[in-house]
C-alpha cells in the first residue's frame, strides 16, 4: 500500500545547516530528502562538502552566487529565482547572497540527508559571512 505525505512550509526554520544557512524541512523518503534554504541578506555560507549525498538546489527568491569546485572544475554561477544547480558527491560549494532579500531555495538530498556529520568544512571562495 502507498502512503502519500503532504508539507506546508514551516513558518520558522527548525534547523541550522552546517553551511549556516536556515532550514525548514519539508519531506523526506528512504531515497531523497526536500529542505527549504534560506541565507540572510548580505551573507556568505560556510564553505562545505558531502561524503555520500548529491544535491539539486532550485532558488526562488533574492540573489547570489554559489561556487563549485570538484578536481580541476570549478565555477561560479549567479543564482536567482528559477536557477537550478546540481551539487555531485565531494563537490565543494559556498554561496552568498548578493540583495536586499535573503537567497532562498527548496534543496532535494538523494540520498535521504543522514545528519550534520554528512558535511564538513573545506576551503571557501570567499570568506564566509554567517554565525554558525
Amino acid at each position: 500500500m502507498t502512503s502519500f505525505a503532504t508539507a506546508r512550509l514551516p513558518a520558522a526554520p527548525d534547523a541550522t545547516a552546517p553551511d549556516g544557512s536556515a532550514v525548514r524541512t519539508l519531506l523526506r523518503l528512504a531515497r531523497g530528502s526536500a529542505i527549504h534554504v534560506e541565507l540572510p541578506a548580505g551573507a556568505t555560507s560556510v564553505a562545505v562538502a558531502h561524503r555520500t549525498v548529491e544535491e539539486l538546489w532550485y532558488f526562488l527568491g533574492g540573489r547570489g552566487e554559489m561556487w563549485r569546485r570538484a578536481g580541476d572544475d570549478e565555477e561560479i554561477v549567479v543564482v536567482e529565482p528559477g536557477v537550478c544547480v546540481s551539487i555531485p558527491v565531494g563537490t565543494r560549494f559556498q554561496f552568498r547572497s548578493l540583495d536586499a532579500e535573503p537567497l532562498t531555495a527548496i534543496c532535494v538530498t538523494m540520498p535521504a540527508w543522514p545528519g550534520d556529520a554528512e558535511a564538513y568544512r573545506v576551503e571557501g571562495k570567499w570568506p564566509r559571512r554567517i554565525s554558525v
